[in-house]
């Protein structure tokens, strides 16, 4: 996926109200942003850090640009665009990467499912049936660490598209969660347990019910990114010992 139109770097100044952030451009001009992330977005800004943004050109539009990378603390770079998740792992699944899906015969975005009112990101049809893929874009690193973690912030939606897939697990409907990893230098992904527990127990609940989880990385840059390689879900914080520290 390229970035078009390019991004332009500035300096991070301060993130507000949720949806805002104060930047510095690298030509000196002060500028206010979306910010298009609901989430706490723990450990993925610092101010003073770079951060890329694309620059719109509808004069309609009350600010002037959207926040798309930003540079962590630990040094990594993150897209913290979550709108970017789905066309990023689509492109995947049309591409073949995401070797568990592959062979559908037809794609379908955001189809209404489940007992709870949810729609999910993807229902894939094959010939012997239907796969149910839920998207969730992970962005949260960690000091001394290779492995990502979600979710940033206490998530009851989240937790309500694990009890829909873990439905649909028991009625013998193929159901995926899919963490899609827009965060650099990782080598694996957890539950946050100390953020939410309730969501890592409902993870867990749902692996019981026969959901699959499936986790893929993506190679980022201020140019482009795209999905390129498969990674392990941790569900057993021990487990964690065994991976390289930074």
């Amino acid at each position: 996926m390229l970035f078009s139109p390019a991004l332009e770097e500035g300096r991070l100044i301060r993130r507000y109200k949720r949806f805002l952030a104060d930047i510095e451009t690298v030509h000196g001009e002060l500028l206010t942003i979306h910010c298009p992330n609901t989430g706490s977005m723990l450990n993925c800004m610092a101010e003073g850090a770079r951060v890329w943004f694309s620059r719109s050109s509808d004069p309609k539009r009350k600010l002037p640009g959207t926040w798309e990378i930003g540079e962590t603390p630990q040094g990594r770079l993150a897209c913290i665009n979550t709108a970017r998740a789905n066309p990023l792992i689509e492109e995947a699944l049309r591409a073949g990467v995401i070797s568990e899906l592959n062979g559908f015969t037809g794609l379908k975005r955001e189809v209404a499912y489940g007992q709870e009112n949810s729609r999910i990101d993807f229902r894939l049809d094959y010939d012997e049936g239907s796969a149910w893929v839920e998207v969730k874009s992970v962005t949260l690193g960690f000091d001394g660490t290779t492995v990502a973690a979600f979710p940033d912030a206490v998530t009851q939606r989240g937790a309500r598209h694990l009890r829909e897939l873990a439905h649909l697990a028991r009625d013998g409907v193929r159901a995926v969660q899919l963490y899609c990893v827009n965060l650099s230098g990782i080598d694996a992904v957890r539950p946050a347990q100390e953020i939410d527990p309730l969501y890592a127990a409902a993870l867990r609940d749902a692996v019981a019910a026969g959901v699959e989880v499936l986790a893929y990385g993506v190679t980022l840059t201020p140019e482009q990114m795209w999905v390129d390689r498969p990674l392990p879900v941790l569900l057993d914080p021990d487990a964690l010992l065994v991976l390289p520290a930074l």
